[in-house]
C-alpha cells in the first residue's frame, strides 16, 4: 500500500444555505437609510458650520471671528450697513457719498488700489491694519506691537471714544503730526483718526475688538457703533481673490494647460464613474463559473498524495491523516469544533476503555519514519475509528480485538 492509497479526501463541509431574500433585501433598505441620516445629519453640520469657511469680520459670519454681530447692532440703529464683495462695486459705492467704508488692508489689493478706495469715501476705517496700511494713510506712523492686556481709557478729544469708554487694547500704533491718538497702551495708540478736508481716516484694529467674541466686551460695541454709524451708509468692504491687481504671481498649472484638458479630465472622471456602475459586481447569490476545465477533487487530492511521496515527507502525511481522524472521531463522539486533540483523544480512550496512552501515540504521539510505519499508521487510525464508530452505535460492545492486542 502506497501513500497514495492511504490519503484520503476529508468529507466536504456542508454548504451554508443562502440568507433569504427579505433578509437581503432589508439589508440594503438598512444600508439606503444609514446614508440618508448620515447625508442629512453632514448637511445640517455644515449649514451650523458655515461661517468657518468665511474671513474674519465677515458681516454674514456668526463664528467667533465673525462681524455678524457689529452688523445688526449697527441695523437697529438705522444704519444701512452695504455689504459688497467686489473691488468696483465698493468703489462705487464710496464714491455715491455719506457712506462709511470699512476697509480692510487686505494683502489681495496693491498700493494704488488700497488708497485709491481710502481716497473715495467721506469716512474710511481701515479694520485688521498692516504696516502697508498705516504708512500709506499716516505718514510717519508705524505699527508699534501690542498694548497690555488691560482696559485703557480714551484719554483723548475724540467724541467717538469719549462716549464708548475702556477697551482692551489690541494692536497699538505710533504717529507723527497732526493725528488723533487714543487708547494709548504699551507703546503706541489702540485707535489714530487724522481729517483731510473733510474726509475722516480711522485706524483701529478691528479684529481685536469688533468680532463676535469680543464685541460684548469692554465698551467695543459702543466704539464700533459710534465710529461706523456717524453716516448713514456704511460700505462693508470683503475682498476676494477676484479682486486682487497684482501681477507677477507664479501660474498655477490651470494657466499652463490647454483650455481643453479641465473638461477632457471631468469628462473621464464621468466616464469611469458610468462604467463602474455599469460593470461593477453586484451583491447577490452565488452562481456556478462556466470553468474551460472540471477537475475532480479526487485527483488534487492524489496528486497532493504524490507530492508527498516523492519528498518522503511521512511526518506531514501522518498529520493529515490524524487531522482527518480527529475530525471524523469528533463527529463520532459528538465533540464540539472546538475540541483539542488531547480532549479527543481522552473521550476515544474512555470510549473504547483502551489504555490514554496507546490512544495518544495513534492520535498524537507517534512519528513515522518511513513508508511502512506510515502505512501502519494508517492502519491503527481505521481500527480505531472503526472501535469508536461500534462503541457508539453498541454502547455495551467491547473494544475491537485489534486494539486490546496493540502494543
Amino acid at each position: 500500500m502506497s501513500i497514495v492509497d492511504i490519503a484520503r479526501p476529508l468529507s466536504p463541509s456542508s454548504a451554508e444555505p443562502s440568507p433569504p431574500r427579505r433578509r437581503r433585501i432589508g439589508g440594503w433598505i438598512a444600508i439606503a437609510i444609514v446614508l440618508v441620516v448620515v447625508g442629512l445629519l453632514g448637511a445640517a453640520l455644515s449649514g451650523v458650520a458655515q461661517w468657518d469657511r468665511r474671513d474674519t469680520l465677515d458681516p454674514d459670519s456668526a463664528g467667533p471671528d465673525g462681524g455678524r454681530a457689529l452688523a445688526h447692532l449697527l441695523s437697529d440703529r438705522g444704519v444701512t450697513v452695504s455689504v459688497v464683495r467686489d473691488r468696483a462695486a465698493a468703489l462705487a459705492a464710496a464714491r455715491a457719498g455719506g457712506a462709511t467704508l470699512l476697509l480692510p488692508d487686505s494683502p489681495y489689493l496693491s498700493d494704488a488700489v488700497f488708497a485709491e478706495l481710502a481716497d473715495a469715501a467721506d469716512a474710511v476705517v481701515v479694520a485688521q491694519p498692516q504696516s502697508r496700511g498705516v504708512r500709506l494713510l499716516f505718514p510717519g506712523a508705524r505699527v508699534a506691537g501690542y498694548g497690555d492686556a488691560t482696559p485703557v481709557a480714551p484719554a483723548c478729544s475724540l467724541p467717538a471714544a469719549r462716549r464708548s469708554g475702556a477697551i482692551v487694547a489690541g494692536a497699538v500704533f505710533t504717529s507723527r503730526g497732526d493725528v488723533t491718538s487714543c487708547y494709548t497702551s504699551g507703546d503706541g495708540a489702540a485707535l489714530l483718526q487724522r481729517r483731510d478736508g473733510d474726509r475722516r481716516i480711522t485706524v483701529i484694529d478691528a479684529s481685536e475688538l469688533f468680532t463676535n467674541a469680543h464685541l460684548a466686551e469692554h465698551g467695543n460695541a459702543a466704539l464700533g457703533v459710534n465710529l461706523l454709524g456717524a453716516l448713514r451708509t456704511v460700505v462693508w468692504y470683503v475682498p476676494t481673490a477676484a479682486d486682487s491687481d497684482r501681477t507677477g504671481a507664479a501660474p498655477s498649472i490651470g494657466d499652463l494647460t490647454p483650455g481643453w484638458v479641465s473638461p477632457a479630465i471631468a469628462l473621464l472622471l464621468i466616464a469611469g464613474l458610468v462604467a463602474g456602475l455599469w460593470r461593477g459586481r453586484r451583491f447577490g447569490p452565488l452562481v456556478s463559473e462556466t470553468l474551460p476545465v472540471t477537475v475532480r477533487a479526487a485527483e488534487t487530492t492524489e496528486g497532493r498524495a504524490r507530492l508527498y511521496a516523492r519528498s518522503r515527507d511521512a511526518v506531514h502525511a501522518a498529520d493529515r491523516l490524524r487531522v482527518g481522524a480527529l475530525r471524523r472521531l469528533a463527529r463520532l463522539l459528538a465533540l464540539g469544533p472546538a475540541a483539542s486533540a488531547d480532549e479527543i483523544s481522552d473521550a476515544v480512550a474512555d470510549r473504547v476503555a483502551t489504555p490514554r496512552a496507546v490512544v495518544r501515540d495513534i492520535l498524537i504521539d507517534g512519528v513515522p519514519r518511513s513508508d511502512r510505519e506510515l502505512v501502519a499508521l494508517s492502519d491503527r487510525l481505521r481500527d480505531l475509528e472503526a472501535a469508536v464508530r461500534a462503541a457508539v452505535r453498541s454502547p455495551g460492545a467491547a473494544p475491537a480485538e485489534s486494539e486490546r492486542n496493540r502494543p
